[in-house]
């Protein structure tokens, strides 16, 4: 323990109030912040020069999970939202489908209403890989009714990994060589050989990356830096750690709120998202602060952050 290093955080960057924020993603060239709030169905961005008092929140007509820019189009981004693909607007939110994720007879057995999507991450060849799930708002406690889709430059949808129950971080290694999926449930991030060429995940080959070392808390989303290390969100444990390639936690962020769900790099800066704390009358503390959004400098850039590339017209 003496050799990681120990961050505290007191006070959140903004008191969001989210019931599930998620995915935070850093649009480069506007310098914005954009997350979700899955539950509430709302987007939320921030202009990054002018910080927390240029925060606006978008209502949204339905709920998106995670989000992706658009090589080439500096006016929407690509999401990964309740039923399928989509694109929406940068400014205004104004979403569409472009790719529905399930089949006619998925929508006729009711999978369709009990799913979601959830977290999701972009190759270095342009693909979009997002996990579905059961919708807790529907369902109640999810099973092991989620899908792993990648959708491809020409708009064609694969199933990928198939049951998951809580789909969450996914990344690739800096060499492209190995792919990293979590689903929550399990307690663990596990590796995977990748062949960027063709997208392809060998599932046989799936082994155990990290383990959450805390009892009762899970991986959630998790981002990664230029030195291949990653920033996972460890949700019930009130902490984000930092992680080497080899596996080992090297830094430890405690936050003020328990429930947190996933990290993402904006410079040099850790942005945090967190939701609802579940258990409020035994974590009054944790529940104070439930919902906010925390920034931690950690002083390191992110790893590459790939674009979907979009061949085909939508």
């Amino acid at each position: 323990m003496s050799n990681i290093k120990l961050i505290k955080v007191a006070e959140p960057w903004l008191k969001t109030s989210c019931e599930l924020g998620e995915a935070p993603f850093w649009d480069k060239k506007s310098n914005t912040l954009r997350f979700v709030d899955i539950i509430k169905k709302q987007l939320h961005v921030v202009n990054l020069d002018e910080g927390p008092s240029s925060h606006k929140t978008i209502d949204l007509p339905f709920s998106i999970g995670c989000t992706a820019n658009i090589e080439g189009n500096d006016d929407e981004f690509i999401f990964g939202g309740k039923d399928g693909y989509g694109i929406a607007n940068k400014k205004t939110g104004q979403p569409k489908y472009i790719k529905k994720f399930w089949s006619e007879e998925e929508v006729q057995s009711g999978k369709a209403h009990r799913s979601r999507s959830n977290d999701g991450s972009v190759d270095s060849h342009g693909r979009f890989y997002v996990g579905t799930m059961n919708d807790p708002t529907i369902v109640g406690e999810p099973g092991p009714e989620g899908v792993l889709f990648r959708l491809d430059p020409d708009l064609s949808l694969h199933r990928i990994k198939e049951p998951v129950t809580i789909p969450n971080g996914m990344s690739w290694t800096l060499d492209n060589k190995t792919m990293y999926i979590t689903d929550s449930p399990t307690g663990k991030i596990e590796a995977y050989n990748y062949d960027v060429e063709s997208g392809k995940v060998d599932l046989t080959t799936g082994r155990p990356f990290f383990t959450c070392p805390i009892e009762g808390g899970v991986p959630d989303g998790h981002c990664q830096d230029a030195e291949g290390h990653f920033w996972v969100a460890m949700f019930g444990t009130s902490k984000v750690v930092r992680v080497s390639p080899a596996g080992q936690i090297v830094t430890e962020i405690t936050l003020p709120t328990r429930c947190v769900t996933c990290p993402g790099i904006a410079g040099e800066d850790l942005y945090i998202t967190s939701a609802a704390e579940e258990d409020p009358d035994k974590y009054p503390e944790s529940a104070k602060l439930q919902g906010a959004t925390f920034k931690v400098p950690i002083g390191v850039t992110a790893a590459p952050i790939n674009e979907f590339t979009m061949l085909a017209k939508a």
